[in-house]
């Protein structure tokens, strides 16, 4: 496996997200709560859960794969 140090087009701002948690969140019982936004994009969703993280940047990387393979 290549370190993403020496290969930066692993990390292509296109994929870079922010992800805010609350401090009130119990992350050790599995309780996630904050909120995440796509950088490019400025695409922002509260969270209530770690499946609700993955589903919003799936959504965003699917959209960004329909946007650029359109003719």
């Amino acid at each position: 496996m290549v370190p993403l140090a020496d290969n930066p087009s692993l990390l292509a701002v296109t994929r870079a997200f922010v992800v805010q948690l609350r401090a009130d969140m119990a992350i050790e019982q599995g309780h996630l709560v904050g909120r995440v936004e796509h950088v490019v994009s400025g695409q922002a969703t509260d969270l209530q859960s770690l499946e609700m993280l993955l589903a919003c940047i799936a959504r965003v990387r699917g959209a960004e794969h329909e946007h650029y393979a359109a003719p």
